[in-house]
């Protein structure tokens, strides 16, 4: 049975291949010649039996195999990429793998890192900001930070705060444009997370209100590019209360209603068992517990703002 599995070697080639979706970088990236890495290619589709390449003159797509099969492998290279820098960690220097979304790594991790450092100094850690919000433990990370409600069957989940949404703008823009009621966010442009579509929905909802239709809508792929719009008076958004807090707190932002829209979800640190038991690892997790656990609650997330429109 071992020797009908591929070539290591070839597996890797096509990770890279399907990656890149060019034979030529491919080639650049390994340093070998094109040819090299379509012969490798072909030698694999035999040894599979399968095609994986759809070849076109100027084009290079995967075929359904081979997007199938692009998916298992690179979640075990992952997983060896993981597996191998625990073994380094474990028997050379201590690194943990700490995976994040980006505006709460501008917002909260990075302000309070220096207390880590001083405390583990013995621990080196390798962080990745994810643009993507999402609710699954990255196969790369001992340590994930992910937004979601749970559960997470086999994983270590620890809670450390509530997810809300305020309604804010520049205060240079509620200056020129004053709002004096829920109902005329249909007038102004409205900003949005391109990953959280419903949310502006689920607001109108709250306030018992029909859907908004705003005369224009503006969607952005980060949180933090949603505040960054916001402060520079592009229009009105839908905020995380809790990561904003500091911007609220500066004057950057002002909230426009009292009342924050709670979605049921939680930021949580997620570790697998394995990853957990390690003294690191364990460090870690309890310094953001201690850090940022119940952060939402502190009055400068959740007091209602003294900049608010007339009558709110």
């Amino acid at each position: 049975m071992r020797g009908s599995l591929p070539s290591l070697r070839f597996l890797r080639t096509f990770h890279i291949a399907a990656r890149r979706g060019s034979f030529k970088a491919t080639a650049d990236e390994l340093c070998l010649t094109a040819s090299a890495v379509s012969h490798q290619i072909k030698v694999l589709e035999e040894q599979l039996g399968l095609s994986l390449f759809e070849r076109g003159p100027r084009s290079l797509t995967l075929t359904e195999a081979g997007t199938h099969y692009l998916h298992d492998i690179d979640a075990l290279f992952s997983r060896l990429e993981t597996v191998t820098e625990q073994l380094r960690g474990r028997f050379s220097r201590t690194i943990v793998r700490l995976q994040v979304p980006s505006f709460f790594a501008s917002e909260l991790l990075v302000a309070q890192l220096a207390r880590f450092s001083t405390l583990h100094s013995d621990v080196d850690l390798r962080i990745a900001t994810d643009i993507t919000p999402h609710d699954v433990h990255s196969p790369e990370a001992d340590v994930s930070v992910v937004v979601g409600t749970g559960p997470w069957p086999g994983l270590q989940a620890t809670r450390l705060f509530a997810q809300t949404y305020a309604v804010a703008c520049s205060p240079q823009r509620l200056k020129q444009a004053p709002i004096a009621s829920a109902r005329e966010l249909s007038d102004q442009p409205l900003i949005a997370h391109d990953h959280r579509p419903d949310l502006w929905d689920r607001w109108a909802a709250l306030q018992s209100l029909e859907p908004l239709r705003p005369k224009q809508l503006i969607r952005f792929d980060t949180m933090s590019a949603v505040v960054h719009a916001a402060e520079r008076g592009v229009g009105i958004a839908l905020v995380s209360a809790p990561l904003a807090a500091a911007r609220f707190a500066a004057g950057a932002l002002v909230r426009l209603f009292d009342g924050e829209l709670d979605v049921g979800e939680s930021y949580y640190v997620l570790t697998r068992p394995e990853d957990g038991a390690r003294a690191a690892v364990r460090s870690l997790v309890a310094w953001m517990a201690r850090q940022f656990g119940d952060v939402a609650a502190a009055p400068s997330a959740r007091e209602p703002s003294a900049r608010a429109a007339p009558g709110h």
